[in-house]
């Protein structure tokens, strides 16, 4: 009985996995511990520059102890990861090649890096930070990435680039300079959440990225905050944009969304100027009034709808822009309603003819230039809000008319159409307007950037 016992333990330990190894890497013995390395090992990098670049081919946890730095020496990407269920965590990655070309990245996870976790890393010099090629299910969280200053805007990488990543959640990070903080392309069910972006040229931007959600983000000081073109089915909650001087939000070839509880705040005192770098992208939707060669008073849209259809507007505040919404190019059977629409030099524009609602039963958006009365203390207005009217369209094809404005012919063009309505030429009317702004969402809560205060505008 104690030989056949001894025999089924032999065979059991004979066939049981062997247990995962823990070992310390000094600097310069990297390449050959990955070499020797089994799947599940974990290696801990000493303190000091550990050179690259460098690939991994087997499933391992790669951790640095404080000061721990992969150096790229300005080659390749500093770590390719091409093996499944990889972790990369408490190092700093720096210094990778340059060449857009080859996709030159701080990490780079491709097809074969499913699973791959990529947390708490702080990413320097690299021309993009974090890169993942098809690389499902991975995640990546909580690393500090900032990009090449030493370039220009066009020359540079992003700060996290996602390529057809199903199921892969970007959570918490901080991103600075840079091309784009996100960009993400030909991918569906993704996660965006928690991150903040500063001083780069899209926040976020979405390229055939569909099934996904955007949330709690913070966008400030970019040329763009959320940038989102081509793509279907989206939740859009609770992100802050915060003085972008372009758009806040812009939506071209976006279908489909619900755009719920998010805060554009755009700037007139105190504006960035523009450096005189055209946006190197030619997929952004302009109109005869584009100002991005020129200085301009403050943040141009809040909110851009561009060939955009059957989104839906809830419980946003749009506050402080040169337009609150520019609505155009055939944009059909979006509703918008419990939104504020605050402070803006021009509330609305919409180039078209037809008739849009922005109300839905009984209820519309507030309108901080409404001077309404509220008889009933229902909380909505007595009358209609119209935030566009025949003058309105006159100003936006003929600029220098905004000599007249304040004319006595003007005056009683105005005057005739709110005694006659049916001289309105179309455009958007808010039926049942908010006597006050409808409340925000509980604040958007991000890992903070260590300048971000002081880099504030």
């Amino acid at each position: 009985m104690l030989l056949r016992t001894a025999t089924v333990l032999a065979a059991a330990l004979a066939t049981a996995p062997a247990l995962a190894a823990t070992a310390t890497v000094a600097p310069g013995g990297l390449e050959a511990a990955l070499a020797a390395a089994a799947p599940g090992d974990t290696l801990v990098l000493a303190a000091g520059v550990h050179p690259g670049p460098l690939t991994i081919r087997t499933p391992v946890t790669l951790t640095g102890e404080p000061g721990a730095v992969i150096d790229g020496q300005g080659s390749g990407s500093t770590l390719t990861v091409l093996a499944p269920n990889v972790t990369l965590r408490h190092l700093e990655i720096r210094n990778s090649g340059l060449s857009l070309i080859d996709q030159n990245a701080g990490v780079f996870l491709g097809k074969e890096a499913r699973g791959a976790v990529v947390e708490d890393n702080r990413l320097r010099d690299n021309l993009i930070g974090v890169y993942i090629w098809g690389a499902a299910d991975s995640l990546v969280r909580r690393n500090d990435i900032v990009g090449r200053t030493d370039l220009r805007v066009s020359e540079r990488g992003n700060g996290i680039q996602l390529w057809n990543a199903p199921g892969t959640r970007v959570l918490d990070n901080n991103v600075r300079e840079g091309r784009d903080g996100l960009f993400t392309t030909s991918s569906r069910k993704n996660v965006f959440s928690g991150n903040r972006f500063e001083h780069v040229r899209f926040a976020v931007h979405y390229m055939y990225t569909n099934d996904s959600e955007l949330t709690d983000n913070v966008s400030i000081a970019n040329n763009v905050g959320y940038a989102v073109m081509f793509s279907n089915n989206l939740l859009i909650r609770n992100n802050r944009s915060r003085a972008d001087r372009e758009h806040g939000l812009m939506l071209n070839n976006a279908n489909g969304s619900r755009i719920d509880g998010n805060l554009i705040e755009g700037r007139f005192a105190g504006a960035l100027s523009d450096d005189g770098e055209a946006l190197p992208d030619s997929d952004i939707p302009r109109d005869s009034e584009a100002m991005s060669d020129r200085l301009r008073s403050g943040t141009w849209k809040c909110v851009f709808i561009y060939n955009a259809n059957k989104n839906r507007f809830t419980a946003n505040r749009f506050e402080g822009c040169e337009i609150g919404v520019h609505f155009t190019a055939g944009s059909e059977r979006n509703s918008l309603t419990g939104n504020a629409f605050i402070g803006n030099r021009t509330q609305v524009k919409y180039v078209g003819t037809r008739y849009l609602d922005w109300s839905e039963n009984g209820r519309g958006n507030y309108w901080s230039d409404n001077a309404a009365f509220d008889l009933n203390g229902d909380g909505i207005s007595d009358e209609p809000y119209r935030p566009n009217d025949v003058v309105d369209r006159v100003m936006w094809e003929y600029p220098a008319a905004k000599l007249l404005m304040n004319s006595p012919g003007v005056q009683v063009i105005r005057w005739a159409q709110k005694q006659f309505p049916a001289l309105h030429p179309g455009g958007v009317i808010d039926s049942a307007p908010l006597m006050t702004p409808p409340p925000m969402p509980a604040p958007v809560q991000t890992a903070q950037s260590p300048i971000a205060e002081r880099k504030q505008p």
